[in-house]
């Protein structure tokens, strides 16, 4: 048996259990499953292979999907999990937001025995038999699924699941349940989330300045990352915006920029600043940038190339240069060129074999700068 902290719930004489499960729980317990037409069915999961390369191992993925005439989930969208593997990542890089706040809704096979704390209290262990697949997913599959693709990157550390547990409860009512939460899906206007991204949301002046360029990096048409950047977790650009969001966020709070005047003068004009210090970073790094096999522009290495920001403007500062301005940023990072290269952010080169992180590359940057000729190295 797997003991989980429950709170036992009553509705209109339905008992079920809120509980809290950890991610191996839902990789052992949870079986997935949809919909088939007998002989004329359909496969588990639609749309087709992507061009673009996915995080996902598709082929273990859909081993673990089962299909039946009695089974009433949709086919698995191939793209809604690929989204959310991204934003699960997006989190636990980012690290400001859970990936699964709202609770999924499981059935359980058997009848499940709840031992509370105290005699008549509603909070206690929920005991759960310790068996592959006696959970069903009613509602929250696809995040359970994307939960189960990625969940090599959640083993080493704490998380849980919230989760809505019935047991034995009718078919006929999982059905119906299943039916009437998925009948009517609230879509966002795409217009009403651009309108969220306005200042309005970010109350925090540090915070407003960073999504300021991280709007202005995805939108004007001169940036490297013009249409790249997947804002508020929609659209088709690949380069997550929380992170780089955080980064800036962190960036603009702090001194960095010579004491807090210089700092608050520095937020007015960042927009030009990082619009022309990326467009020389894809030139500096060229191949790099303009390659597919290469992690440039991965949330790691954007992060490392915003936090060594300050020290690229210090630079500037000494030689009484236009903060913003092209070329003297180009003349500034050049040395980047010649000390680290292109073959530094090949995926499956450098990058892979020196485990690269924020931190050691943020740290290689600085030292290219502060010796561009590598003298005294």
């Amino acid at each position: 048996m797997i003991n989980v902290a429950a709170i036992r719930m009553q509705q209109f004489g339905v008992q079920f259990y809120q509980a809290s499960l950890t991610a191996e729980d839902i990789d052992k317990l949870v079986r997935f499953e949809v919909l088939n037409y007998g002989e004329s069915g359909q496969p588990a999961v639609r749309g087709g292979r992507k061009r673009t390369p996915s995080k996902v191992n598709w082929d273990l993925l859909e081993r673990r999907i089962a299909s039946s005439e009695k089974a009433y989930q949709r086919q698995i969208i191939r793209r809604k999990i690929d989204e959310l593997v991204q934003y699960y990542e997006q989190c636990r890089q980012a690290r400001d937001l859970p990936s699964i706040p709202g609770a999924v809704i499981i059935s359980c096979d058997e009848k499940l025995a709840f031992e509370p704390m105290e005699s008549k209290a509603v909070v206690g262990r929920l005991k759960v038999p310790e068996r592959e697949g006696i959970l069903r997913a009613i509602d929250g599959q696809h995040r359970l699924l994307a939960l189960h693709a990625d969940i090599d990157n959640f083993r080493d550390q704490a998380f849980s699941v919230p989760a809505i547990i019935f047991d034995q409860l009718p078919e006929d009512h999982v059905v119906q349940m299943f039916v009437t939460i998925n009948a009517k899906h609230t879509r966002l206007n795409p217009s009403h989330l651009v309108s969220l991204s306005g200042r309005q949301l970010y109350r925090d002046d540090a915070l407003a300045a960073a999504h300021d360029v991280v709007r202005a990096l995805n939108d004007r048409e001169d940036s490297p990352l013009h249409g790249e950047i997947k804002l508020l977790g929609v659209g088709r650009g690949r380069v997550a915006q929380a992170p780089l969001a955080q980064e800036l966020k962190r960036l603009f709070a702090s001194d960095a920029f010579g004491g807090p005047r210089k700092s608050a003068d520095f937020r007015e004009d960042a927009k030009r600043f990082f619009v022309n210090y990326f467009k020389q970073v894809s030139v500096v790094f060229g191949a790099a940038w303009a390659g597919r096999k290469y992690s440039i522009k991965s949330a790691t290495a954007l992060r490392a190339f915003i936090r060594v920001a300050p020290d690229v403007v210090r630079r500037l500062d000494q030689e009484h240069a236009d903060r913003a301005d092209f070329r003297a940023i180009g003349r500034v990072i050049a040395p980047w060129g010649r000390r680290i290269g292109d073959l530094r952010f090949e995926s499956d080169g450098a990058w892979k074999r020196s485990g690269t992180t924020t931190d050691s590359l943020a740290s290689e940057l600085k030292l290219a700068l502060e010796y561009p000729e590598g003298a005294g190295v």
